[in-house]
């Protein structure tokens, strides 16, 4: 059933962005194998998605989680095209009824507790390195590999290092660990640029989700478009690039 179909997994994809790019992909015909923590609310997710659309279980921080999904992924279908690392998160200490303000407050680098930081890096950091290690074996089985790392404008060491008006947000958490994802990103497009596997990171904009506890200003819609758009790149599309909105390039 897969053999000329593009198969795409995608973590994080039970709810937001990530939902959205697994249905996007889908859409476009692809095999998706839609990832989340909790098997139930992907199953649930994948029911409600149009398309060929495989349940996963996988959490990003658990090295038996993440061996069993590699095996299952091979075992099944034999190979990779594409990995979208979406999963991600902003906070540790699960106050979703918080406000922005307060979240920035409690997050400044000479008041964020050290735990919190640790745990978010385990999720945007070290589940990115890990899940990518594991599943490189069956991209290079691809013909056209992509690996897109959904990152954050709030990364950018460029422009937070100028004022802005949403300077106060770039933290040693969410905002230095998304910095961390995309030095991740160069050094994965380096490492397997000669095995043509192209590697980019993307960022979804101020996006309405649970993350900024749905205080973005761009619907889900507009957050996975760029992440959708590089992870199909055609065989003469660029690898180690950073961009935004409409191929709009995000400095470093």
């Amino acid at each position: 059933m897969t053999e000329n179909k593009r198969i795409a997994l995608v973590t994080g994809a039970n709810q937001g962005i990530g939902r959205q790019i697994a249905t996007d992909l889908a859409g476009k015909g692809l095999t998706v194998l839609l990832a989340s923590r909790n098997l139930d609310r992907g199953k649930a997710a994948a029911e409600e998605i149009e398309g060929d659309v495989h349940p996963i279980q996988l959490d990003v921080t658990d090295e038996a989680s993440i061996r069993a999904a590699a095996e299952q992924v091979s075992e099944k279908f034999g190979r990779l095209d594409i990995l979208v690392n979406n999963a991600a998160i902003s906070r540790a200490n699960g106050q979703l009824s918080e406000t922005m303000q307060d979240y920035i407050e409690r997050s400044r680098a000479t008041v964020i507790a050290i735990d919190e930081v640790r745990t978010i890096w385990e999720t945007n950091v070290f589940g990115v390195l890990a899940v990518t290690q594991a599943l490189v074996p069956l991209l290079r089985k691809s013909d056209s590999a992509r690996i897109v790392n959904v990152s954050s404008g709030l990364g950018s060491l460029t422009v937070n290092a100028a004022p802005h008006p949403h300077r106060a947000t770039f933290n040693p958490g969410y905002g230095a660990s998304k910095t961390a994802l995309n030095a991740i990103t160069l050094a994965f497009a380096i490492d397997l640029e000669a095995e043509n596997i192209k590697v980019n990171a993307v960022t979804p904009g101020y996006t309405s989700t649970a993350l900024n506890i749905y205080e973005g200003h761009e619907t889900v819609e507009q957050g996975a478009a760029e992440a959708v758009r590089v992870a199909l790149l055609g065989s003469d599309g660029p690898t180690g690039t950073f961009t935004g909105s409409v191929n709009e390039t995000v400095p470093w």
